[in-house]
C-alpha cells in the first residue's frame, strides 16, 4: 500500500492521467469497515472522492450517522450490503447503488456471511479525511470523537449499534470493547 506521504503528494491534479492498481492507494484500518483511499477530492477539483470499503462477513460499519451536506453513493463490487437509509432498511448486491443523501440518518454493513466489497463516491469531496484522521488518532492514541465529528459536520447516534448488531446479526467493535 502506498504511504500517506506518497498519497498526499499526489494531490496534484496537473500531474495528468494516473493509475490506481488493486493495491494501490493509502490504506486505513477502520475496525468493521477498513478505507482503501482511490481518488482525493484534491485530485477531482473538490467535486468527489472514492474510497472502497473491504466490510469482512457479518460486520457493522458504523452507528447510525448524518453528514451536513455530503452524500455516499454505495456501488457494490461484491457480496450483499444491507443499510438503513432514514426508516427504510434495503439491500444492495454487486452490481447495485445505493444512495445515502446528505442529512439523512444512515448506516451500512455486511449482509452476508462472504466478504462484501464497495466503492463509495462521496460528493462533494473532503469527507474522505474524516476516515484518514480516524485512523490516524486512533493509532496514535489521540482520537478527539467531538472534535472530529464537529470538524466533519457528522452526528452519530451511539446507541443505535447493539440495536443494529442484534436486529441483523452483526459485528461490531464498539460491541467488542
Amino acid at each position: 500500500m502506498t504511504s500517506m506521504t506518497e498519497t498526499l503528494r499526489r494531490f496534484d491534479a496537473s500531474q495528468g492521467p494516473r493509475l490506481v492498481g488493486p493495491r494501490d492507494g493509502h490504506y486505513a484500518k477502520l475496525g468493521g469497515c477498513d478505507a482503501r483511499f482511490l481518488v482525493w477530492g484534491e485530485e477531482s477539483g473538490g467535486g468527489f472522492s472514492l474510497i472502497e470499503h473491504p466490510i469482512p462477513p457479518r460486520s457493522l460499519c458504523a452507528p447510525l450517522h448524518r453528514h451536513d451536506g455530503v452524500d455516499e453513493y454505495s456501488f457494490v463490487l461484491e457480496g450483499r450490503m444491507g443499510a438503513q437509509l432514514g426508516d427504510e432498511v434495503v439491500y444492495a448486491e454487486a452490481g447495485d447503488l445505493a444512495f445515502k443523501p446528505r442529512d439523512q440518518w444512515h448506516t451500512f454493513w455486511n449482509a452476508g456471511d462472504t466478504p462484501c466489497r464497495i466503492l463509495e463516491i462521496i460528493s462533494p469531496a473532503g469527507f474522505e479525511h474524516f476516515f484518514r484522521e480516524l485512523d490516524e488518532g486512533v493509532r496514535s492514541g489521540s482520537f478527539d470523537p467531538a472534535s472530529l465529528s464537529a470538524r466533519y459536520g457528522i452526528e452519530f447516534e451511539m446507541e443505535s449499534v447493539a440495536r443494529l448488531c442484534a436486529e441483523h446479526g452483526l459485528t461490531h467493535p464498539l460491541l467488542e470493547a
